[in-house]
């Protein structure tokens, strides 16, 4: 007999979401950095255990808007948390309760779902304080289990599993065995390019760009041809992106096609180019353009 849970993560950006979806994965498909609001829109990751399937869905992170792309994303976050088995809370082991979270406690108030506090990055606190924080929480909201886990060590994930089992219903799984998430490939390239974009540039230029795979095709020798198109807000930003004599585009673009190859299994031949599409973030039909609609 099979089973599936559907389990939700969310939390104020920067809490280690992606990071842990990745883990319980054991497999890059959520991009991370160290930068906020990184992740955009749902993903869907996939987990198979024996016979139960754990198919989690690793949400933006929620912040206070300041664009409509901010709204879209807070409103990804509402509606996951409703008609799920189980809403993971991650938080870091800091003994306050921020308006993030008091805000997405409300919310699982008015849901009604199951949900579980994850207290994340406890590799880098003492235990007098993770207790401090448990307790803290504890008064907040009547959480089914409080799991002090470290995503990026690893500690802790196996009783948060563990924990996740009881929420599996017996029922068919949503998707075959050898999937580990829906995204399309085309997808999952275009944000690895993003990440690097994260990654390589400061303040707010790396949230003000999007990125769209314009060609993908695959060569009868398996070789893959990648050109990605890469839009930011401002001229001035097009040039930070592009560097001195394409200095930093060059870099982005290595770093990226080193990620792809390995998520693809294949050699891959990347072209990138950079467009200027102002306030892009706060224009519905550019929105709707990249993908961020709401059913």
């Amino acid at each position: 007999m099979t089973k599936s849970a559907m389990i939700t993560l969310c939390g104020r950006p920067n809490v280690g979401k992606s990071t842990l979806t990745n883990a319980l994965v054991g497999e890059k498909v959520a991009i991370v950095s160290n930068k906020p609001q990184t992740t955009r829109n749902r993903i869907t990751a996939i987990v198979n255990r024996g016979d139960t399937q754990f198919v989690l869905m690793d949400t933006p992170g929620f912040h206070k808007p300041r664009t409509r792309l901010g709204d879209y994303m807070v409103n990804v976050v509402k509606e996951s948390v409703a008609d799920v088995d189980c809403v993971l809370l991650l938080v870091e082991p800091v003994a306050a309760v921020g308006p993030q979270e008091e805000a997405l406690i409300e919310r699982l108030k008015q849901s009604g779902a199951p949900a579980i506090l994850v207290i994340n990055k406890i590799d880098t606190v003492d235990k007098a304080r993770l207790l401090e924080v448990m307790a803290l929480y504890s008064q907040a909201y009547d959480f089914d289990a409080i799991l002090p886990i470290s995503a990026k060590t690893g500690d802790g994930l196996e009783e948060l599993m563990a924990e996740l089992e009881k929420y599996a219903a017996e029922g068919p799984h949503f998707f075959p065995e050898d999937m580990i998430t829906d995204q399309p490939e085309r997808q999952i390239c275009a944000e690895l390019v993003r990440e690097k974009l994260l990654q390589c540039l400061d303040k707010e230029i790396p949230h003000g760009t999007a990125v769209e795979v314009t060609r993908f095709s695959e060569r009868d020798n398996g070789i893959i041809d990648l050109e990605v198109t890469i839009y930011c807000e401002k001229d001035s930003h097009k040039g930070i992106i592009i560097g001195k004599k394409g200095a930093m585009l060059k870099k982005i673009g290595e770093l990226a096609r080193q990620d792809i190859e390995d998520f693809m299994g294949t050699k891959v031949f990347l072209q990138t180019w950079v467009k200027v599409k102002e306030n892009w973030r706060d224009s519905l039909a550019q929105l709707r353009n990249f993908g961020f609609t709401e059913d």
